[in-house]
């Protein structure tokens, strides 16, 4: 498929900032797609390592660089989207791989389905050495409503969706700091990607769907699962309270049930850090917010709590070999 006027059909944006032992293999996943009308936007935000001198060892027509101070990846996301061209947006960061046919299925399934805002599909985790781990997101494909959106996060991370440019053009507001055009909050450092699809599902008429499969290698940073959880909810309660903004109603019903869903996720982040106190009391105030977990969920729910049990109180030796087995990002 080609498009006249040398306008590529998708716009692939990839934020890089210190990513340079893996920005070589994500470039050469998107170089490596089956459905080549594209053009890739790196967006330099700021990159302080090598990053920047690994991307341009590329010599591809297809590639654009763009340079700008650091912004953060919101600000380095919503620069690529300025400057696309594509009928279709895609993102993709700069640790993260796609597996070759990705682009052909997305843009063949929102060409067959106009009312589709966003296509997406599951994700494969692989650790730093792009090694599989054997954990997968498989999301919520049909159907999908704004709750779903909201309590469990279908589209998953940033690397999934394919996105006509038309939504992007209905969620448009004007930046505050920079008076330019935006779609995702700048001054969210994290929850930037939930943020964004539960604006889109609260307003606008576009419909979600996912498509069969783990089409995007989702790593996962061994070192990255001990941030700070408490920053990571603070953030998340921000984007809580901008959906109270935009539907009050819609916030009064599910607000709880997101953050009982949200705090099992954090939990699991400990626990995968081998944080296991820390864990077992996020799992209780999970519990606390949304105690119809357990119903449900009651696999995922319980096997939380009893990993965080095991996590507070075994031995430490045991505990980085058990760790790795229960990897994942799933919540």
């Amino acid at each position: 498929m080609t498009n006249d006027n040398n306008i590529p059909a998708v716009s692939v944006v990839m934020p890089v900032y210190g990513a340079e032992m893996t920005v070589a293999e994500t470039v050469y996943s998107v170089l490596g797609q089956s459905f080549e009308d594209f053009e890739l936007l790196i967006v330099n935000d700021g990159a302080k390592d090598s990053s920047i001198a690994v991307c341009e060892g590329f010599h591809d027509p297809r590639v654009r660089m763009i340079h700008q101070k650091n912004r953060g990846l919101s600000g380095a996301r919503n620069t690529g989207i300025r400057e696309a061209r594509g009928k279709f947006i895609a993102l993709i960061d700069a640790d993260d791989t796609w597996h070759p046919h990705k682009l052909r299925n997305h843009v063949i399934h929102l060409e067959a389905s106009p009312q589709v805002g966003i296509s997406y599909s599951g994700s494969a985790m692989v650790d730093e050495l792009s090694g599989a781990i054997g954990v997968s997101q498989k999301p919520r494909l049909k159907d999908v409503r704004p709750e779903h959106v909201f309590l469990r996060n279908p589209i998953g991370n940033g690397s999934a969706p394919v996105f006509r440019r038309k939504v992007f053009e209905d969620i448009a507001y004007s930046d505050p700091v920079h008076g330019e055009s935006a779609y995702f909050d700048e001054t969210f450092r994290q929850s930037e990607d939930i943020e964004c699809w539960t604006r889109i599902a609260l307003t606008t008429d576009w419909k979600m769907e996912g498509l069969p499969g783990q089409l995007t290698n989702y790593r996962i940073n061994a070192n990255g699962l001990s941030a700070d959880v408490e920053k990571q909810l603070a953030n998340w309660e921000r984007m809580v309270s901008k959906v109270a903004e935009t539907n009050p109603q819609f916030h009064r019903r599910w607000a709880k049930v997101a953050r009982g869903f949200q705090l099992r996720y954090l939990a699991r982040r400990a626990v995968q850090s081998g944080k296991g106190a820390q864990g077992l009391s996020l799992c209780m105030k999970a519990l606390r917010e949304a105690p119809h977990l357990f119903i449900r969920e009651p696999l995922k729910t319980t096997t939380t709590v009893g990993a965080a049990i095991f996590f507070a109180f075994a031995p430490s030796s045991f505990v980085e070999v058990i760790r790795r087995r229960f990897l994942g990002g799933a919540s």
